[in-house]
């Protein structure tokens, strides 16, 4: 008899195994970390912790000039930080066109007073450098400020060439700033802020960083710390020049989340022990794994990897388009509810058309296995003809 959706989970303290793109799994040296309790605003352990992070980040980030600059908020936040303080209002902003996420900061441009002009999406790929160089090119009165430019769109999967993009702002003479946001990608891709010439890079702390949501951060140069500066839009909790004072209060606004930057400091600290390139490597293993996988379930007709430059497909997430009538839905309802295993959905136009299996932060072979299984056995249960041997191709890539 096939499982029904409604089928009450089978052991209610069993822990969910958590594969979306973000939120994502906390690990243990995490949650510790964060039960700490709190200190007083003048301890200098808290000091300490601050400037861990600060730094911690600022080697994640590739940077050693620009200043690192936290909130108490999610990654939105960070994007109206950096609309705020570079952009006046009816000043124009180039956003690459990635898929879903960069509509949406797009979208916040405009919902600020800003003018957002766009490169077309190519459904399945990565931005296009080439359709930035043109744009700037056509702007002969230097109306854009800024390119922004998502590093991986979580929505459509895809990882895009940040150095490519500051190339072709050089190459045509532009003085746009550009603006990176890497908050599905840092912790999972290499990202190097000085080495690809990028000016503002925009994280969050719920991804690869293997925290909660809550925590935000930007990265800001001097070149776009001048640009913040000699902009008149009112501002006041995100204003960046206020955040560089060396005073606690002043750099968070008020009082740091104490909790957060704790787990931080053990996430930084669970990133540097294992070592950047073994951390990327070890995503990528686990993204291939998926790969491998989902090439076989889509031998029966009913699915495929969305991205399709196998180059371009992230080390964070991997979005599978699902063919006309499949109840995805369906099947990701008795993922989470039977088989105590969530991943997300389609977003935007490609809600109910897509799903999205999230392989980022602390997630190794064997709990990427156990997820692959529980999707199996959910898109089985739900009467979604999938091709045979997943598992076995999962572990092929492992081999």
């Amino acid at each position: 008899m096939r499982d029904s959706p409604s089928t009450p989970a089978t052991a209610g303290a069993s822990p969910q195994l958590l594969h979306t793109p973000g939120p994502t799994y906390v690990p243990d040296a995490v949650r510790e970390a964060m039960s700490r309790p709190s200190m007083d605003l003048s301890d200098i352990r808290l000091e300490t912790l601050v400037h861990d992070c600060e730094t911690g980040l600022a080697d994640l980030l590739g940077t050693t000039h620009a200043d690192v600059l936290m909130y108490a908020a999610n990654g939105h936040g960070a994007w109206e930080a950096a609309i705020v303080n570079l952009l006046a209002p009816g000043r124009e902003v180039l956003v690459a066109g990635s898929g879903f996420f960069a509509e949406a900061w797009a979208l916040h441009v405009e919902a600020l007073g800003c003018v957002a002009r766009r490169t077309p999406v190519r459904p399945g790929r990565a931005l296009d450098p080439q359709a930035v160089e043109d744009a700037l090119r056509a702007d002969d009165q230097r109306r854009i400020g800024a390119v922004f430019a998502v590093h991986t769109d979580t929505a459509s999967g895809a990882t895009s060439d940040i150095a490519a993009v500051r190339q072709a702002i050089d190459a045509c003479g532009h003085p746009a700033l550009l603006v990176a946001d890497v908050i599905a990608s840092l912790g999972a891709t290499p990202f190097r802020m000085d080495d690809w010439g990028v000016n503002v890079a925009i994280g969050g702390s719920q991804k690869a960083l293997m925290l909660p949501p809550g925590l935000s951060f930007t990265a800001v140069d001097e070149r776009a710390m001048a640009v913040a500066r000699a902009n008149p839009v009112p501002r006041s909790y995100w204003d960046w020049d206020k955040r560089k004072s060396p005073l606690l209060y002043r750099k968070f606004c008020g009082t740091p989340p104490q909790g957060l930057l704790h787990g931080l400091g053990a996430a930084l600290t669970l990133i540097r022990d294992e070592g950047p390139a073994q951390v990327f490597a070890r995503h990528r293993q686990v993204a291939l794994m998926v790969h491998a996988a989902v090439e076989c379930w889509a031998q029966a007709g009913q699915m495929s990897l969305h991205v399709t430059v196998p180059e371009e497909r992230s080390s964070s997430v991997t979005t599978i388009a699902v063919a006309q009538d499949v109840p995805v839905e369906t099947m990701r309802t008795l993922a989470r509810e039977r088989h105590h295993t969530a991943v997300a959905g389609g977003l935007g136009p490609y809600a109910g058309r897509m799903f999205r299996i999230g392989h980022l932060g602390a997630v190794h072979p064997g709990m990427i296995l156990g997820a692959l299984g529980s999707v199996e056995a959910a898109l089985r249960g739900t009467g979604i003809d999938i091709g045979d041997g997943a598992l076995a191709a999962a572990v092929g890539v492992m081999a």
